[in-house]
């Protein structure tokens, strides 16, 4: 979560949406080559922390 955090400029969570996780998730499988599986993880753990917040 830091991660997204810092790639959003550490707006906090309840001003995102589903927009932001599609910037965040998408380099991951593109640019950073990271598995199905952490893909799905940083997926869930995006929808976790926006519906905490």
């Amino acid at each position: 979560m830091k991660r997204f955090l810092r790639v959003h400029r550490m707006r906090h969570p309840s001003d995102m949406g589903e927009e932001e996780i599609h910037a965040f998730l998408s380099p991951l499988a593109t640019v950073g080559r990271v598995s199905a599986a952490t893909q799905n993880q940083a997926l869930s753990a995006s929808i976790f922390i926006l519906s905490v917040s």
